[in-house]
């Protein structure tokens, strides 16, 4: 059973005018078949952390560990931690122009299984994850996210993440610009993923309505680099109704 352990971790960035700490020791254990959703207000270093684990050029990490299954996740490159099973749904997914999606799932498995999936099952098992997300099979001959609405690339995220089966899937504000139906249908696939049990799923958001769909194994607060507070689903409903006033002071809030 995999497992990604944080310790301690401290990150800043570089602004140009100065360089600015975000992440200030963060500790979080993640194993597969658990989700863990991370919750806070803006600006409190969620996405931070995400981009950091997954190895943005942009962060710096100061001080501490990431390991998944004891191998050190700071001293892979990008590629190497996609292929040792880490995933990175991102709040903005980028336009690939020239680039298929069909092309780009293909190579993604490639280099996630070691070889290349045989042309007619994956044919196959692509149109079969598509229909799950109610995506158009003329999808998979368009560019990588280019054109696409909010909803269609969050689709395209949730179609990677069931053909690749990652270890350990960060999902950064999923429900971010989805309409009802869409975040029902992007759910039910983080939810497919899940239950396998072969997925610890790291699930950050603002807001409850994506956990009205996915109910998370553990919650924790982050406020101002740091988690705050941990509990179970009914500490989402809490926060749902109180919002983050006690952690950050009525002053900051408003």
């Amino acid at each position: 059973m995999s497992t990604l352990e944080i310790r301690d971790l401290h990150v800043t960035v570089n602004t140009g005018d100065e360089v600015k700490p975000i992440l200030k020791g963060v500790d979080l254990t993640i194993r597969a078949g658990e989700t863990h959703a991370i919750m806070g207000p803006n600006g409190s270093g969620k996405s931070t952390l995400a981009y950091s684990i997954a190895g943005h050029p942009k962060y710096t990490i100061t001080q501490g560990s990431v390991t998944l299954d004891g191998e050190d996740v700071l001293a892979m490159s990008v590629d190497e931690r996609a292929r040792a099973g880490m995933f990175l749904a991102m709040q903005y997914p980028v336009e690939v122009p020239g680039v298929s999606v069909s092309n780009f799932l293909r190579t993604a498995a490639t280099a996630t299984r070691g070889e290349a999936p045989k042309l007619r099952t994956w044919i196959k098992e692509v149109k079969e994850a598509m229909a799950k997300l109610d995506m158009d099979p003329s999808f998979a001959e368009r560019n990588v996210n280019e054109g696409f609405s909010g909803g269609e690339k969050k689709r395209h995220e949730i179609l990677q993440l069931e053909l690749l089966k990652p270890r350990v899937a960060i999902l950064d504000e999923t429900d971010s610009g989805l309409d009802v139906d869409a975040l029902r249908t992007v759910s039910e696939g983080v939810n497919r993923v899940r239950e396998s049990g072969e997925t610890g799923v790291l699930l950050i958001t603002h807001y409850t309505r994506i956990l009205r769909y996915i109910t998370p194994d553990f919650v924790h607060v982050f406020v101002n680099g740091r988690i705050v507070e941990e509990g179970g689903p009914e500490l989402a409903e809490r926060l749902e109704s109180e919002g983050y006033v006690r952690y950050t002071g009525a002053g900051a809030a408003s």
